[in-house]
């Protein structure tokens, strides 16, 4: 994918055309650069793009790398500092990033001097000792922080030592529209300038939508740069995305399948710190070496969990986005996401980190509606620019995740690169592709309006005309009066953002790079609307919450051990049919979660049965039997291969306090009482409550409740209880016209209904 900056980037500024070009005093033809290859590195071949970007730098230009994680970018800048005179300075923007990279150039050369960072990291004596080596001309590679260019006795120094180029590492960070948008990025050309504005400057990042590129080379001032495209496929790693089912389970299914994937070493992205510390002991309860790694950590435990990984004594990294960048370890097999990434580009970063060696790397991201809003929530004090960039780029996330076209497709696209098979064989939807539906109609309906509206609004905007939602921007533009307004109310919100998706990976839209979403004709859209073909697209897929937890540990599972629904309902089935023999509510029997449990696991007796969530051996019991002898039927008509007896351990967490509560509850100490010392809401620990009944221990909360509901109300709602088909209070709450009961009123009488009749 050889592009020049003609090809991709067509503005320049005045600014970057009055420059003058680097005078750069060698020419790559002077150096037999395979034999520094071998000599520096040990290796006899180059990867890919590299030794045309090599010989670029090489010859005094400016260069712009694009090339995946797991590439070889680093060689770019590396053996050119190694055979030019002078010293490369390399500005990375992690502290632990340049001392991975440092000890890597050590590792290839006999002396430690030949690469060096600076950084506020080091004590006086070792900026000294670093000085020392830059001016005896020993260090051939200088790895510095941005903010270290910015003080002037460092701009005072680099301009008494001979510089042979600068290199820009992670140079997405220059860029709002980047994934880890630095503004001491800014600076930078600045800086460079004042220590001299003639040297060349290799600009790597792994990557870079256009949008992106275009935001490097002009806030970097690349002057006529080389441009390196490498292709960003990474045909080895296999892409899935996984809805989230109840909290329970899907710990359960992450736990078995890194299990099941024994020795092999992975990363869990999560959120947020709390997450990846309650994960992590999880992991570690069930004989798993795995760790939590954030920036709530010190420095030195940090860089201590990421050595022990990278040297294979931790198996798996639980960590937050602060871990992994410039991460050299080949061998990485998963990379689950628990959390949907703030941006496609911080996925294909971090998935990128999975099988470097060319071998086998799975990518598995788990889905929940409830992410979105909180990765929305987390943005909600950042300046308006700032906010708004962040939805366009979880808007193109959700794109991602909800398509059902081939996910390389999507990912290739989003970064300016066509993809034109239809099926990779390497992600989810590919391998259990979907029917398509024809589209000519509807196409040309959304092309209409785009045309009609002068091709100035993006997809949102767009999405309103054709269902005819008049918002305040419709208003103030007056296109409710349009002819195209409304034209396709027939239809959903979710149906015209896939079609728009689709025409935009078909070509016949393309989204403006400069001004970033508004939506434009391509050649192929204009020649569509005078004369249509057909169109078929495949409809985009639907997570449904299933029962999905609203909490902050929330995970995902093994994609082979999710909840098996025929048999899931075959269950409520049974289970309506059981009650009614009762003359119970099904939920006393066994509640959802119990019964998503067995659906997973596939207990075929009573003591399997007695392992899955809710279930005691007294409720397994008594209400049992019949349940195991339709799975033991199910399995065994279905030729399904159980689980084999995987049982995962829990940990006690900072949400659980089974015996605390019914210490206290013996002792008849008031509720808010009991949830305050624990730091837990009332309906927190209400949940707690309905959890240890559930699972075959009784509590009296005839204390408490006869503080909340007198004699009458509290008959009045045990007789619903008899004879509801459902639990779910909402309805408990319609139903019950004679009293204004609230949701604590109701949880607690439920759970006292359950200890009552239900174990």
């Amino acid at each position: 994918m050889a592009k020049s900056v003609k090809g991709v980037l067509t503005k320049t500024s005045t600014k970057e055309k009055t420059k003058a070009k680097p005078t750069g005093k060698t020419t790559s033809h002077q150096y037999d650069i395979y034999t520094n290859l071998e000599k520096y590195f040990g290796f006899t071949q180059f990867k890919g793009r590299q030794e045309e970007a090599i010989n670029s730098l090489l010859s005094g230009k400016d260069t712009f790398v694009i090339m995946p994680t797991g590439g070889g970018k680093s060689l770019c800048y590396q053996l050119p500092a190694m055979i030019m005179d002078g010293c490369a300075i390399v500005v990375s923007p992690l502290i632990a990033l340049m001392k991975n990279q440092v000890d890597l150039v050590r590792g290839y050369s006999e002396n430690d001097d030949v690469a060096h960072f600076m950084n506020s990291s080091l004590n006086k004596t070792q900026l000294r000792e670093v000085k020392e080596d830059l001016a005896a001309g020993k260090t051939k590679l200088l790895y510095v922080a941005p903010e270290t260019l910015t003080k002037q006795e460092n701009l005072d120094f680099f301009k008494s030592i001979p510089i042979s180029f600068f290199a820009v590492d992670e140079a997405h960070c220059i860029s709002e529209w980047g994934h880890d948008f630095r503004p001491e990025y800014r600076r930078l050309r600045e800086m460079m300038d004042a220590i001299d504005e003639n040297i060349s400057v290799i600009a790597l990042t792994a990557t870079a939508t256009p949008k992106v590129q275009s935001d490097i080379v002009k806030n970097l001032g690349l002057r006529d740069p080389d441009i390196f495209i490498s292709s960003f496929n990474r045909e080895n790693l296999y892409y899935e995305i996984q809805p989230k089912v109840k909290k329970d389970i899907t710990i359960k299914n992450i736990v078995k399948f890194i299990a099941q994937n024994k020795g092999k070493s992975g990363i869990i992205y999560t959120l947020n710190r709390r997450t990846t510390e309650e994960l992590a002991e999880v992991l570690m309860a069930n004989n798993i070496k795995a760790v939590a790694y954030h920036a709530g950590l010190d420095s030195k435990l940090r860089a201590e969990r990421q050595d022990n990984f990278l040297n294979e004594d931790t198996q798996v990294i639980v960590a937050t986005i602060a871990f992994g960048m410039g991460i050299d370890k080949p061998d990485i097999r998963f990379v689950i996401h628990y959390n949907i990434p703030k941006s496609i580009e911080n996925y294909y970063q971090e998935t990128g980190r999975a099988g470097r060696d060319g071998l086998e790397g799975k990518c598995i991201l788990y889905y929940s509606h409830k992410d979105v809003a909180k990765l929305e929530h987390l943005m909600r004090d950042k300046p308006l620019s700032e906010r708004e960039i962040g939805a366009q780029l979880i808007n193109e996330t959700l794109a991602f995740v909800e398509t059902s076209v081939c996910r390389r497709k999507v990912l290739m696209h989003y970064f300016g690169e066509e993809w034109k098979s239809e099926n990779c064989g390497n992600c989810d939807n590919c391998t259990n592709p979907k029917e398509k539906v024809e589209a000519k109609d509807e196409a040309l309906k959304v092309l209409k309006v785009v045309q009609e509206l002068d091709e100035r609004f993006d997809t949102k905007y767009v999405v309103n005309i054709l269902i005819g939602r008049a918002t305040p921007q419709v208003q103030m533009y007056r296109h409710e009066k349009n002819k195209t307004f409304g034209i396709g109310d027939d239809r959903d919100e979710l149906f015209w953002n896939t079609l728009i998706r689709q025409l935009l990976l078909d070509q016949y839209l393309r989204k403006d790079i400069e001004e970033y979403g508004l939506l434009k004709l391509t050649p192929a859209g204009e020649k569509f609307l005078k004369k249509p073909v057909s169109f078929k697209i495949v409809m985009a897929n639907t997570f449904e919450e299933a029962n999905a937890d609203d909490d902050e540990a929330e995970t995902g599972g093994n994609t082979a051990s999710a909840v098996d629904e025929t048999l899931l309902e075959m269950m409520k089935e049974l289970r309506q049919k059981e009650s009614k023999k009762k003359k119970l509510p099904p939920f006393v029997l066994f509640l959802e979660s119990s019964l998503q449990d067995m659906a997973t696991v596939y207990p075929t007796s009573l003591a399997e049965l007695e392992k899955c969530s809710g279930v005691s051996k007294g409720k397994a019991i008594k209400y049992g039997k019949p349940f195991v002898e339709l799975i033991a039927k199910y399995v065994e008509e279905n030729d399904i291969e159980k689980p084999e007896d995987f049982v995962m351990k829990s940990v006690a967490n900072k949400s659980s306090h089974k015996i605390y509560i019914i210490q206290n509850v013996d002792k008849k100490i008031p509720l808010e009482t009991i949830a305050k010392n624990k730091d837990l809401k009332l309906d927190e620990l209400l949940d707690e409550m309905e959890s240890i009944v559930s699972g075959g221990t009784k509590l009296n909360l005839n204390y408490a409740i006869d503080d909340m509901l007198d004699e009458y109300d509290q008959e009045d709602i045990i007789d619903y209880f008899k004879s509801c088909e459902t639990s779910d209070l909402e309805v408990a709450k319609q139903e019950l016209t004679d009293g204004d009961y609230d949701y604590e009123q109701l949880k607690i009488m439920r759970i006292k209904f359950l200890a009552e009749y239900g174990n």
